[in-house]
């Protein structure tokens, strides 16, 4: 993908860009397609980190002119639940 997760624009040397222009081709035919695939399902990419996509939140909703998010914030008491219930089904 032109970079390690996460990394940021001085140890990617900007690779962590979307649009970075110095991929190698493999590298960006890797993008091209994870982006005109998440595109498709509609989410938005954030264009400072290639691996950060948006779908229903505030940023998704700015950016599509959508009138508000589709969902709303997550309270500490349902993050508790979720996170037992993933350890449950472990």
């Amino acid at each position: 993908m032109g970079c390690n997760y996460d990394e940021d624009e001085e140890a990617s040397d900007g690779a962590c860009y979307s649009a970075y222009a110095g991929l190698l081709p493999t590298h960006a035919e890797n993008r091209r397609l994870l982006f005109a695939v998440m595109a498709s399902a509609g989410f938005i990419n954030y264009p400072f980190e290639w691996w950060h996509w948006s779908y229903g939140d505030r940023y998704w909703a700015f950016i599509t002119g959508q009138p508000a998010a589709i969902y709303a914030a997550v309270e500490d008491a349902e993050l508790k639940a979720c996170a037992h219930m993933s350890n449950f089904l472990a």
